[in-house]
């Protein structure tokens, strides 16, 4: 009797470990992944800093472009504009 009880512990603990196996292998699949997305993140906003400042001068003189295409068609004297920047 003793002996059928081990063999059903034993096979209810193999299948249990099959199981935690395929989950585990689930889970690993899951970080490598996770991972991967992490450092595609990481290039991304590397690049985004690396030339906020870059893009932030370039916003700022087409905004001052616009002053002064919207000065000039507005009729205001080019000249004077510039004396106020």
């Amino acid at each position: 009797k003793d002996i059928v009880e081990k063999s059903e512990q034993k096979a209810k603990a193999e299948v249990e470990l099959v199981e935690t196996k395929e989950s585990k292998e689930a889970v690993m699949l899951e970080l490598e992944q996770l991972s991967n997305f992490n450092a595609e993140l990481h290039q991304s906003c590397d690049f985004v800093i690396k030339n906020f400042e870059l893009r932030q001068t370039a916003r700022d003189e087409e905004v001052e472009a616009l002053r002064q295409a919207k000065a000039i068609l507005s009729g205001a004297k080019f000249e004077e504009f510039l004396q106020e920047a």
